[in-house]
Formats: structure tokens, C-alpha cells, sequence
């Protein structure tokens, strides 16, 4: 009996068929992920580490997550303080799966998760933006505020299998059409001031002028008192001087007087008509 001719094309297909269920039988996972088999769209309960692991080929598959952090960058919103003031938050969140089997019972996929992150965040931050003034927010409480959420935030999430570890305020606005408004709330409250400082400095510049001339009057009439007791007393002085000088030499007193008396009387180009006993004539001998 001739032995059965060897067909290699049956070969070939047995070769394809055994890397076929090889390939299918065994999966891995990277360092940056975790894992899930799915048995005919059913997750196993077991979540799989970064490694090489096996699977029941054609029937279960592999589901894989993300481990690391991941950024959501929400969309802009508005919300309003206790003042009554809008204002529009820029935020974002940084996220992970922790539970890779809760998120995909609950998310199933990133897309799903940031959704909702969108939702939780969202109202968690005008809750408590709604509890503060707009000073508040945008300065002196933003890191309490922002503790505060990521706190609730992650309360909420971690039903879903995802831990939130941060939450920030990237920027806050005011709407439109609340801008210019304020804008020219600001100004007017600038030229308010202006005002004020502009009265008072006129103000102040009009005492420090009443204060200067009251002071300068002082001291012209205390100058003009002063400069009279002077001139009172050196006239005396000088009264008692002349007396005392005269009192010496009573005809040298009279001949004085005459000549005073003569140098008063005789202007230019005028005549005098005296007596031969006139007292003057004395004074000219």
C-alpha cells in the first residue's frame, strides 16, 4: 500500500489556525493601563495589572483603560456670587481610573466619564461659587473654594470608579455684556475720586494761603510796631540830646533857631524885608 502524499497546503492552514488561537489566547498590558476581559460583552470581576496574561480565544475580549492621570478641560459657564454678580469659570479637572470595572459598568468609556465629570464639576463650583462674594472667588477664598470642590468632586466620582485629584479655576471673566457697565461703574467711581481729591487739595491749598497771610500780617504789623518804639525812642533820645546840647549854650541855641528859621524862609529868587531891631539880623552880623 503507497504511503498518503503530504499536502502542504493543509500545512499552511494548520500554521494559521494555531497562530490564529495563539494570538487570541494570550494579550498584554502595557504599564500605562489596566485591563478587563469581557466574556460575550460580560467584564470578568477580575481587573488585569501591566503584564502578559491569557484569555479564552474567540470568546472573551479585552477591554483596556487608561492608568494614568488624565486632563478635562471644561467648557467655559456662568454662575452667579452672593452678591449677585455673574461670572464666567474657566476650569479644569485631573482625573484617573481607579476601578476600572466599576467605570465600565457605570461609564463604559473616557467620553461617557468626562460628561459627567463636566456635570459634577459644574455644579459643585456654582454651589459653592454661590456662597461667596465675587472678591471672594476670584481672590482672597480661590484655594479654599477649590479645595472645597475637589473635595465634593471626588466624593461624587468615586461611585463611578474615578478619583478626581484636582480641580482649578483657570480663569474667571465677566460676560459681556456685564463689562462695559462695570467698566463704567469703575470710571465714574475714578472720577469720583478725583473729585474729591481735587476739593480737598483746594481745600487744604486755600488754608495753607489764609494761614500764610494771616501770618504775614502778623508779623508786618509786629514789624511796624517794633520800627515805631524805635523811632519813639531814638527821636526822644535825640530830643534830649539836642536839649541837653542847648541847654549849655542858650545863645548858640537862639542862633541856631534863627539860622534854621532863615534857611526855611530864603528859597530861590525870594526877597525879605527886615528892620534894623528884627531878630534876624542878629543872626547875620
Amino acid at each position: 500500500m503507497a504511503a498518503k502524499q503530504f499536502n502542504p497546503a493543509s500545512l499552511l492552514i494548520i500554521v494559521f489556525f494555531l497562530l490564529a488561537v495563539g494570538t487570541q489566547s494570550f494579550f498584554i498590558v502595557h504599564q500605562t493601563q489596566k485591563a478587563l476581559v469581557l466574556q460575550l460583552g460580560d467584564p470578568k470581576d477580575e481587573v488585569y495589572a501591566p503584564g502578559l496574561h491569557f484569555k479564552v480565544p474567540f470568546i472573551q475580549t479585552v477591554e483596556y483603560f487608561d492608568a494614568r492621570f488624565l486632563d478635562y478641560d471644561a467648557r467655559s459657564r456662568e454662575a452667579f456670587t452672593v452678591d449677585k454678580k455673574a461670572i464666567v469659570l474657566d476650569n479644569y479637572a485631573r482625573w484617573r481610573i481607579v476601578d476600572p470595572l466599576q467605570f465600565y459598568r457605570t461609564m463604559r468609556t473616557e467620553g461617557g466619564a468626562q460628561q459627567r465629570l463636566d456635570d459634577v464639576v459644574y455644579s459643585e463650583l456654582r454651589a459653592l461659587v454661590g456662597a461667596y462674594t465675587l472678591t471672594e472667588v476670584v481672590s482672597s477664598q480661590r484655594a479654599q473654594i477649590m479645595q472645597e470642590v475637589t473635595r465634593k468632586v471626588d466624593e461624587r466620582m468615586r461611585t463611578f470608579g474615578v478619583e478626581v485629584a484636582d480641580v482649578r479655576i483657570k480663569r474667571t471673566d465677566l460676560p459681556a455684556e456685564n463689562q462695559k457697565a462695570i467698566f463704567e461703574r469703575m470710571r465714574a467711581e475714578r472720577e469720583r475720586q478725583a473729585k474729591q481729591y481735587r476739593s480737598e487739595g483746594e481745600e487744604e491749598s486755600t488754608r495753607i494761603r489764609s494761614d500764610a497771610d494771616r501770618q504775614k500780617a502778623v508779623l508786618l504789623a509786629e514789624a511796624a510796631r517794633k520800627s515805631q518804639i524805635i523811632r519813639g525812642e531814638a527821636d526822644a533820645t535825640a530830643a534830649a540830646t539836642y536839649a541837653k546840647a542847648f541847654g549849655k549854650s542858650p545863645e548858640f541855641y537862639d542862633f541856631q533857631r534863627n539860622l534854621e528859621a532863615l534857611r526855611k524862609s530864603m528859597q530861590e529868587n525870594s526877597r525879605i524885608v527886615l528892620s534894623q531891631g528884627d531878630p534876624f539880623l542878629k543872626s547875620l552880623h
